[in-house]
């Protein structure tokens, strides 16, 4: 990490390119991050709510959906992205001496700024819709900060494989979409058949979500028992990474 300090210029001006580079072609550029999964709900909505006559027990499935869908995006994006980093910055990998770590970790930072972004008509959504504004959201920058550090251990993990095996990618992406509906995003968990209950509840990125949705949704801060295994489930996942990635990253030149 103190490594990592010393390149902090770099790693905000990567953070910088990122962000400039995604929207550089859109005639609405931010308002993307905002619209998308504001749209994905709206489809959800009219499918769930209207067609099959689906209801959440307990309330407002427009804010359980909207906020699912912004960790998701999050998550399988900053995923995908952290794999093709290094690819996408060989040329300054080849010259500068800089920690490799640097690209991965500069694509989830600028991942967490789209979150941020996308947060705000979420926070519309709550006001229109009459749910309650608690002070539970103040929780919500320790959540995003544990989604960062469980994403990035994921990228970390990921990324020297992509560079080292050109179907990575391809393969992870599906196993993301697997992985979505084995996560209760867009569904509550309430409505699995029992004998299939253990399968999401043993899930870690459906623990890392709840951290992130209970605030919003459910207006509480997660119980102090659940949050505990989520930091371990973030510190586990932010340690193999890094050690995958530091035993790898040697040969990563010699592939790219």
């Amino acid at each position: 990490m103190r490594e990592l300090y010393k390149y902090r210029d770099l790693i905000a001006a990567l953070v910088s390119r990122e962000l400039k580079v995604r929207y550089r072609r859109s005639a609405i550029g931010f308002l993307w991050t905002m619209l998308q999964p504001l749209l994905t709900m709206l489809v959800l909505q009219v499918v769930f709510s209207s067609l099959f006559s689906f209801r959440l027990a307990f309330g407002n499935y427009v804010v359980y959906a909207l906020a699912g869908l912004l960790f998701w995006n999050f998550f399988s994006q900053s995923i995908i992205a952290s794999m093709n980093s290094l690819k996408g910055n060989a040329a300054l990998l080849k010259k500068l001496p800089v920690p490799k770590e640097v690209f991965p970790l500069a694509t989830v930072i600028s991942g967490v700024v789209n979150l941020v972004l996308a947060l705000v008509p979420l926070f519309l959504l709550l006001l229109i819709t009459g749910h309650p504004l608690t002070p539970a959201l103040l929780f919500l920058p320790v959540a995003i900060l544990l989604a960062a550090v469980f994403t990035l251990g994921a990228g970390l993990l990921l990324s020297p494989l992509a560079v080292f095996f050109s179907d990575v990618v391809e393969l992870v992406t599906v196993i993301l979409s697997v992985v979505m509906y084995l996560t209760p995003v867009i569904y509550p968990m309430e409505i699995l058949p029992e004998k299939y209950k253990w399968i999401v509840r043993f899930n870690p990125v459906r623990s890392i979500l709840e951290v992130f949705r209970d605030p919003i949704y459910q207006g509480e801060i997660p119980p102090l028992s659940h949050l505990s295994v989520c930091v371990g489930i973030a510190a586990v996942a932010l340690i193999v990474g890094a050690v995958a990635f530091r035993k790898s990253s040697d040969r990563i030149p010699f592939y790219i």
